[in-house]
Parts: C-alpha cells; sequence; structure tokens
C-alpha cells in the first residue's frame, strides 16, 4: 500500500510543473515533444522509485522510421507506465473517455493526441476514434493499443478486438506485437497494493497486413505472436468465449 502512495504521489505532484510548462508550450507551439518527454521521465523514474524494473526486449524489431500499431495483452493497471515508457518513439493511446476528464492530466493527454474510447461499444465512437488513430499515423506517430479491450482478471489472454485490425488494413500500417507479464504479480487485479520486481516486455517482429488474406488471418497471428513470450499458463482464456465485435 506505501508503494502504491509513493507512485500515486510522485505522479501527482511531478505532474503540476510539467504541465505547467509543458502544456502552455504546447499550446502556443504546437509542439508537444518537451511535454510528451518529461511525462515519459516521471513515469520511469516513479517505477524505479517503487522498486520496479522494467526488463524490454526485442526493440530492434520496431521497423525504424514507419509508424507502428502497437498491440499488447493487458495484466495489471501498471501495464500502461510500463509499456509507453519501453516504446521506441512517440506514441498516441488508445485509452477509456473517462480518463480524459482528470483535471490536468485528462488536458495533457488530449494535447498529446491521446484517442479516447468509449467503452459502451458505440459504432460511431469506434468510427470516429478509428479515424484519429489514421491520421496519427499518416503524420508519422506510433499508435498503442491493448488489444483485449480490457484487463484480464485472472491473467489469461483473452479474446481481442477487432477495431485494432480494421485500423491495420485500411492504413496498411505494420503491427508490432507485444508480450507484457509479470506486472500481474507487482500489482494484482483490484489490490492497491505495489510490489518490487520485474515486469517484462518483448517486442515482436511486425506483421505487415498486405501479406495477409484477411482481417481474421492478421489477428490470428497477432495472438500467436504475443502468445509465444508469454509463460504458458497466461496463453489461452481460462473460459473461451467469442471474440468480441469491436
Amino acid at each position: 500500500m506505501i508503494r502504491a502512495i509513493i507512485l500515486l504521489l510522485w505522479y501527482s505532484i511531478l505532474a503540476i510543473p510539467a504541465a505547467a510548462i509543458g502544456i502552455p508550450w504546447r499550446m502556443l507551439t504546437g509542439n508537444v515533444m518537451p511535454l510528451y518527454s518529461m511525462a515519459l521521465w516521471i513515469v520511469r523514474t516513479g517505477l524505479n522509485l517503487v522498486g520496479i524494473r522494467v526488463d524490454v526486449g526485442g526493440r530492434e524489431n520496431v521497423p525504424a522510421g514507419q509508424a507502428c500499431i502497437f498491440m499488447s495483452n493487458h495484466v495489471s493497471n501498471l501495464d500502461p507506465p510500463v509499456l509507453v515508457g519501453a516504446i521506441p518513439g512517440r506514441t498516441a493511446i488508445f485509452l477509456k473517455r473517462s480518463l480524459m476528464k482528470i483535471p490536468v492530466l485528462g488536458l495533457g493527454m488530449k494535447l498529446a493526441d491521446f484517442i479516447p474510447v468509449d467503452r459502451a461499444g458505440r459504432l460511431d465512437s469506434a468510427r470516429e476514434s478509428a479515424r484519429s488513430a489514421a491520421r496519427l499515423l499518416a503524420s508519422g506517430i506510433h499508435i498503442t493499443t491493448f488489444v483485449e479491450g480490457s484487463r484480464s482478471r485472472d491473467g489469461h489472454l483473452l479474446p481481442f478486438k477487432k477495431g485494432p485490425f480494421h485500423l491495420a488494413m485500411d492504413a496498411v500500417a505494420p503491427i508490432v506485437p507485444i508480450s507484457i507479464w509479470g506486472t500481474e504479480e507487482l500489482m494484482r487485479v483490484g489490490a492497491k497494493r505495489i510490489v518490487p520486481g520485474t515486469a517484462h516486455v518483448r517486442f515482436h517482429e511486425p506483421l505487415w497486413p498486405k501479406d495477409f488474406e484477411s482481417r481474421d488471418a492478421l489477428m490470428a497471428a497477432t495472438r500467436a505472436s504475443i502468445a509465444a513470450s508469454l509463460p504458458e499458463w497466461m496463453r489461452e482464456p481460462a473460459v473461451h468465449s467469442p471474440v468480441a465485435s469491436i
């Protein structure tokens, strides 16, 4: 519990000077990189402060000079800070729309072009999110999504959402699958306690939509790639269920 409080305080307190400098600069110049760089430093040092080491492998698999769609599994509330600090270059992230309402932080994420998603699954909202993501990809900015659509409560790999694969096929952008594990033990689902230890992140070889006959084939290959580096018990759902439609 103490480590969780320390991490929250670290992020909350340092967000104030970062916002005071980065937000006006972004609004005056259109350049979000000072704000983005400060946020990454805060995220990484916060994890170090509470004893979380991030073991990253396969970063050389990320295509140079190419906007990619990073797709990762999701097993803990620690995944977003662990993952965003490991991704090379600037990325926008699909995230719950409610997070954009958090004072200061929400404005910062909006200015960084993070993409809000409605959990209700409204078709018009999904299309708007996809259009925003396609625009960012075209401008050279990576997109990151937790492809299961929500956090796995038991660590097992859930069915994948189809929306990100529509995006990849339409934008002809490479998918870089990512496996993340270890965080499910460092901060368990429903727990407020953080345990020091190692989070593991593995970047896999890119998958190019043009090499696949269909969206479903691309989705299957992405799932196989992510599962390959996960502990065996995490690779399939505990109870099989249909793939979500959005």
